[in-house]
């Protein structure tokens, strides 16, 4: 159910996105798995993650430029429990001028800070 967008719930969620971000592209897989939310912290392992980003995101490296391209507010998402959530894409550029879209999905925690629940990467 989509609910009105609650533009002070996107801001934070897009901040969060940011600094999520900046983990991965600086090399710090590890450290976007300890921030992250706890649901995402449950369904899979920091070792699981760090070879999945490894797998997605090595051949597209490096990645640069990142234009927003949507942010939407919803309180679901397909296979996801009830909550708060923040849809964002980029439109990102990559090696050799390629672009992909990078989705993030940041979602208000247990202790109502929001915290990145889902990333997906796909090329344009």
């Amino acid at each position: 159910a989509q609910t009105a967008p609650d533009s002070g719930a996107i801001r934070l969620a897009r901040q969060a996105a940011t600094a999520w971000l900046g983990f991965l592209d600086s090399g710090r897989v590890g450290e976007s798995w300890d921030s992250a939310a706890s649901a995402f912290r449950a369904q899979v392992t920091r070792t699981d993650w760090e070879n999945a980003i490894i797998h997605v995101r090595g051949p597209l490296e490096p990645f640069g430029d990142r234009k927003l391209r949507q942010s939407s507010y919803t309180t679901s998402l397909p296979g996801a429990p009830p909550g708060e959530y923040v849809v964002i894409r980029y439109e990102t550029r990559v090696n050799a001028g390629k672009k992909v879209i990078e989705t993030v999905v940041p979602a208000r925690d247990t202790d109502g800070v929001w915290r990145v629940s889902g990333y997906y990467v796909r090329p344009r």
